[in-house]
């Protein structure tokens, strides 16, 4: 993927032309996030409402893309459970995020022994596969969104950790931050106004891309049964209970979530790559 940089002659503003895809892939982001939030909304059916009748029917003017094997209209649930498939990665993604910014920033600014105690206890988590913590912890405190987020932002902890302890490394030698010391600012005001905001557009860039394998791991915990209840509406939820349907040649119910949580994982990635395209072609 290329970023093409044009300069308008006579003018000191540089005019960005992004790749087809990387618009292409923004506004499947946006439409998703439209459609979860407004799911209520937009969904035309009862996402639990079971008709044993009419199970696995195709698809009608009444049901767009038919129903599953317990009758429920497949599109409803589709839409409703964009909702529940978006926020458990968000959870992931803010905590994770959040809280390895924040050990990365204190380790890579004040190094020495707090460096090397905020870096070990972060990587400790390295240990532990995010997905077996995640079933540990769903096993201990039953199914629910929360316990997976929690155990899934822990994992990716340290890799955002890591990420912004180097990055803090590297601006800390940087001109500015020597003049901003001169001049009488503390350290933890500099890291705070004008370092942490430097790298945040590296940090956002790898966040989105985060957010993409986030949302593969808990589509992964509903399809084993370990995340949301059985009848909260989510793609990963889905998929498991079309398994019968494609066993009885009826694949459409498993199949429909199956291309959103793909679609929905590669235009995360995608911009997120552009974004971290974007950044390091910034850099001096």
């Amino acid at each position: 993927m290329t970023l093409a940089l044009i300069r308008r002659p006579g003018l000191g503003r540089i005019r960005t032309v992004r790749a087809p895809l990387y618009l292409l892939c923004v506004g499947f982001v946006g439409l998703i996030t439209v459609m979860a939030l407004l799911a209520p909304w937009l969904a035309p059916h009862d996402p639990n409402a079971v008709d044993l009748g009419n199970a696995m029917a195709a698809p009608t003017a009444n049901h767009l893309l038919g129903v599953d094997a317990s009758g429920r209209d497949t599109l409803s649930r589709l839409i409703v459970g964009a909702r529940t498939s978006l926020l458990g990665p968000l959870g992931v993604v803010v905590f994770s995020t959040v809280a390895g910014v924040t050990i990365g920033a204190l380790a890579g600014w004040y190094g020495g022994w707090i460096d090397s105690v905020l870096s070990r206890s972060s990587e400790l988590a390295l240990a532990f596969p995010g997905l077996l913590l995640a079933i540990l912890i769903v096993s201990i405190y039953g199914q629910g969104l929360l316990a997976p987020v929690i155990a899934l932002g822990v994992a990716y902890l340290p890799y955002v950790s890591r990420l912004t302890r180097s990055l803090v490394l590297a601006e800390r030698e940087r001109p500015y931050v020597a003049a901003y010391q001169v001049q009488g600012h503390s350290g933890p005001q500099i890291l705070a106004r004008h370092v942490i905001p430097n790298i945040g557009p590296v940090i956002l860039a790898q966040s989105t891309i985060n957010f993409g394998y986030a949302l593969i791991d808990l589509a992964g915990l509903s399809f084993l049964g370990l995340g949301v209840p059985a009848l909260t509406p989510d793609w990963g939820q889905m998929v498991f209970d079309g398994e019968t349907a494609i066993q009885q040649g009826y694949p459409l119910s498993a199949i429909l979530p199956c291309a959103a949580i793909v679609l929905t994982v590669v235009a995360f990635n995608v911009v997120g790559e552009h974004w971290a395209d974007r950044v390091a072609k910034r850099e001096p």
